[in-house]
């Protein structure tokens, strides 16, 4: 009878090739997402004979036909709107707002929002019609 050698067995296991291709796939499917910022209000927009495509770098200003007030998917009071808007378009070369809102929506209601806007420092702000958003 012989006595055959133990096999030696492996106690670590070395990992880090496994964990970099996990970190280089997270990266390849965080910059290769797109995402959206429209909202998902069901809106009923003005109609205009010489709206345009609005560009997708701008701010999104949403009224809904309930009065509420959305910057980045979440409710703003009318008196916080100057202050989310110069955080957003501090680091933006483009100073540009897009409100869009509800044609049943108040024109004072309207027109408060768009002077919040010009307040914050936006050089340019526009109201999206039905034509603008496709």
């Amino acid at each position: 009878m012989r006595i055959r050698p133990k096999k030696q067995e492996v106690e670590n296991v070395d990992i880090t090739s496994m964990i970099d291709m996990v970190f280089i796939l997270l990266i390849f499917f965080i910059v290769s997402t797109t995402f959206v910022k429209d909202m998902k209000l069901e809106l009923n927009r003005p109609s205009a004979s010489s709206g345009s495509k609005s560009d997708g770098k701008v701010v999104r200003v949403y009224i809904d036909n309930s009065g509420e007030v959305y910057i980045d998917n979440q409710p703003v009071k009318l008196w916080a709107i100057q202050s989310k808007l110069r955080d957003l378009l501090r680091d933006v070369a483009e100073k540009s707002v897009l409100v869009v809102s509800d044609d049943s929506i108040p024109v004072n209601k309207l027109i408060d929002v768009v002077d919040e806007c010009r307040m914050s420092g936006a050089k340019d702000v526009a109201i999206s019609t039905s034509k603008e958003m496709g």
